[in-house]
């Protein structure tokens, strides 16, 4: 089977970045490599994480450019150049663009920090998401891949994982809990199921095969 070749899309310190690599590292993870890692915001610990993993990186920021269509352009571009089979989300805080998403259809996933259809869509995202969940009163939340569409959030739910809220949690414990019980194990899955070839996607809907 063909190795699959991700592209991963980080924003900040890349604690879901580190749990890829530590997955293709310890066979969690098979048939799968990653080709590049790309930041929006230079400086960021991820791409220290992916210089240490001797991953090529690169920092393509909207900040460089005349207009956001440039940046989106220059995005792509580069993802293509990478020969890039699958898009990987992983803490990216920038808008995915529509030429991106049309290209890659079915191609690119995402972690999002909590239950969906709770807690997401504009909005929802980083510490927002735990003030929500716990501003609700809710007794669970967790986390979930899913593929990217042009709705957000709304794409087709690959896996998902339950976490507990327990009493006392604020955002911060919350989304630690989050990360460790949940994002850190089910992103790392979806990638060895998607490069083994075990989902499809029918009727909007991800099917995962045995």
């Amino acid at each position: 089977m063909k190795t699959l070749r991700m592209t991963v899309l980080v924003s900040g310190g890349g604690t879901n970045l580190q749990a890829i690599i530590d997955g293709i590292g310890d066979g969690s993870i098979t048939n799968a490599e990653i080709v590049g890692v790309i930041s929006n915001n230079p400086g960021v610990y991820a791409l220290e994480r992916a210089a240490k993993a001797g991953i090529p990186a690169f920092v393509i920021s909207p900040k460089a450019f005349s207009d956001r269509a440039a940046f989106n352009t220059a995005l792509k571009e580069k993802i293509d150049e990478l020969g890039t089979d699958l898009v990987v989300l992983a803490g990216c805080l920038v808008t995915i663009p529509e030429i991106l998403i049309d290209a890659y259809e079915n191609r690119i996933i995402n972690i999002h920090p909590a239950l969906i259809p709770a807690f997401c869509g504009k909005g929802y995202y980083g510490l927002k998401v735990h003030e929500a969940a716990l501003a609700r009163g809710v007794k669970l939340s967790g986390a979930t891949v899913h593929f990217v569409n042009r709705d957000l959030d709304a794409g087709p739910i690959i896996l998902q994982k339950a976490v507990e809220v327990l009493p006392g949690d604020t955002p911060k414990v919350l989304q630690q809990r989050i990360m460790e019980q949940a994002e850190w194990k089910i992103m790392p899955a979806a990638i060895n199921l998607i490069a083994n070839g075990k989902v499809t996607v029918e009727g909007g809907k991800a099917i995962i095969s045995d």
